[in-house]
């Protein structure tokens, strides 16, 4: 397969996963730059000659197109493009790609800029598959837990406790300003008590919650019309600010090296991500879980470690959400969640 056709491919199945994750809009302008994408522009050339891999466990090229459009519409510079977005969406597919198409004109030197950067969510709704993780561990091993998140982003989810949850009939949280509510199906969740003691995340890139153009990055990667995910970031981003937290710039390896060299007595130590390992290359990938393991292999009772994971695995059903406790190094999926945490399969830990 050609470069071009490739490049043409990553777009049509980035439109299914838009479409099958409730963006009909996003859906429908992936799908159409996968038609109608030329190369008389330079942002066209340059997006059907990529150089990478442009397929969305890869450089995510076609994310890269949707956020540099939606960011030129959130900036204010091109009214044009901002009349055929949302919420105005009733136009027929040639009006819509005119209007892109004449963006892509505009626009150039805007979009080929953030054509650069790789695409950056911090999914809120993810703490809701994970909560119910930490709240396993807690019941596992009735000790405040100190978090490590990889691949934190701007750090919304590690101000998971933070937040109000409904769970099925389940209900965890104080009054919080973000509420989140996934479709839930499983077995009652352990009954514990959720301390953190400590916190700290890394990213190659973070994203400062009080810095307005990273919180503007943040939302121009939000799909255009998915106004309830956009709204609550916002209120998430509120909360981070208010925390004080600040993300480290760091490669994760190297910094998961740095946290893992010593245990902590009397706390469990609690790795976590979501939706990042995934994309990290594949030799980072083998030296953090040798350096996971040999820390599982130093962990005791009086200082326990766990690993927390929602990722993509090789089935169609979502993201795996799996847990591993040392000193015992015992595995189990625990659920399965949508990748935007929309819906959790619940399967929990055997014999909680």
């Amino acid at each position: 397969m050609d470069r071009p056709e490739s490049v043409r491919q990553s777009f049509l199945r980035q439109a299914r996963a838009c479409n099958d994750l409730g963006s009909p809009f996003t859906a429908r302008l992936c799908r159409m730059a996968a038609e109608r994408l030329d190369e008389s522009t330079a942002v066209g050339r340059r997006l059907l000659q990529w150089q990478g891999d442009p397929t969305s466990s890869g450089d995510a090229l076609a994310l890269r197109l949707a956020g540099s459009l939606h960011a030129v519409v959130r900036s204010g510079q091109d009214p044009h493009l901002a009349g055929v977005y949302p919420p105005h969406t009733n136009l027929d597919d040639d009006a819509l790609w005119a209007a892109v198409d004449a963006a892509l004109r505009r626009d150039e030197t805007f979009i080929l800029a953030w054509l650069r950067s790789a695409p950056q969510t911090n999914e809120v709704r993810r703490s809701a598959a994970l909560l119910p993780g930490f709240l396993t561990i807690a019941k596992l091993f009735s000790k405040p837990l100190m978090l490590s998140e990889v691949g934190a982003s701007a750090g919304l989810n590690l101000q998971w406790d933070r937040y109000a949850y409904r769970l099925g009939d389940f209900s965890w949280g104080t009054t919080s300003s973000v509420t989140l509510t996934p479709d839930w199906e499983g077995p009652p969740l352990p009954d514990a008590d959720l301390v953190v003691s400590q916190r700290a995340g890394c990213d190659l890139n973070p994203l400062d919650p009080s810095c307005s153009d990273d919180r503007e990055r943040l939302a121009a990667y939000i799909w255009a019309d998915q106004t309830d995910r956009l709204e609550r970031t916002r209120k998430a981003l509120e909360i981070a600010e208010a925390s004080g937290l600040k993300i480290e710039r760091a490669d994760a390896i190297q910094w998961l090296a740095e946290r893992l060299v010593q245990p902590h007595e009397g706390l469990v130590h609690v790795i976590y991500h979501s939706i990042a390992w995934q994309y990290f290359p594949e030799d980072l990938k083998a030296r953090g879980e040798a350096l996971i393991t040999q820390a599982g292999d130093r962990a005791t009772t009086d200082a326990p470690l766990a690993r927390l994971q929602m990722e993509a695995d090789d089935q169609a059903d979502g993201a795996a959400l799996s847990l591993q406790v040392w000193p015992t190094g015992e595995r189990h999926e625990i659920g399965r969640a949508d990748f935007h945490g929309r819906w959790i399969k619940w399967k929990g830990w055997p014999g909680l």
